[in-house]
């Protein structure tokens, strides 16, 4: 496989299916900031911290992949297979978030992001989550995505946030509360 093709040196990029789109596309926007949150899930598997959380991690970069490959298809062409999306694949996120919030204490506030660059990490991997749940939801009201890439980007990101919490009490951060002015 070739890297480099020259094929979009003129700002195109082809979906799987053939169609040539504008690299600006909104849909190229979409699985290219899915891209772009599986790197920081890449950052966060590799934090010393997650080692037991490795094949979750894992699972969830996989799960991202698999939405990538969905939105880069065409719409509307079948002959194009891709993996599918499972509820299953939420159900996982949301043990995941039950078991690590049992050993959390209860949130009196909202929390101000930091305190470690592991949990920095967690909390960026997180914003960027939520900015491809955005651009999924700005991209299904222009062409149907399939629901359960937004079910799984959000509870995603409610994993990433529990996640920084359970890597902010292992490394003994103090979390900060978020206290505003009045």
């Amino acid at each position: 496989m070739k890297i480099y093709t020259k094929t979009g040196d003129e700002g195109t990029t082809a979906l799987f299916g053939g169609l040539r789109v504008s690299k600006a596309d909104l849909r190229i926007d979409t699985y290219g900031t899915i891209d772009e949150l599986n790197s920081h899930i890449g950052l966060l598997r590799d934090q010393e911290v997650n080692q037991k959380r490795k094949e979750v991690l894992v699972e969830i970069q996989d799960r991202l992949f698999t939405i990538g490959s969905i939105l880069a298809t065409e719409p509307g062409n079948t002959k194009v297979k891709t993996p599918g999306l499972l509820e299953e694949d939420i159900t996982i996120l949301e043990n995941q978030i039950d078991k690590m919030d049992s050993l959390l204490p209860p949130m009196k506030s909202f929390v101000l992001p930091g305190g470690h660059m592991s949990v920095s990490f967690g909390h960026v991997a997180r914003t960027v989550c939520r900015r491809s749940e955005r651009l999924v939801i700005a991209l299904d009201q222009h062409q149907k995505v399939d629901p359960l890439i937004i079910k799984y980007l959000n509870r995603l990101s409610d994993y990433l946030f529990v996640l920084s919490r359970m890597m902010a009490q292992e490394l003994g951060v103090e979390e900060t509360p978020w206290q505003p002015r009045m």
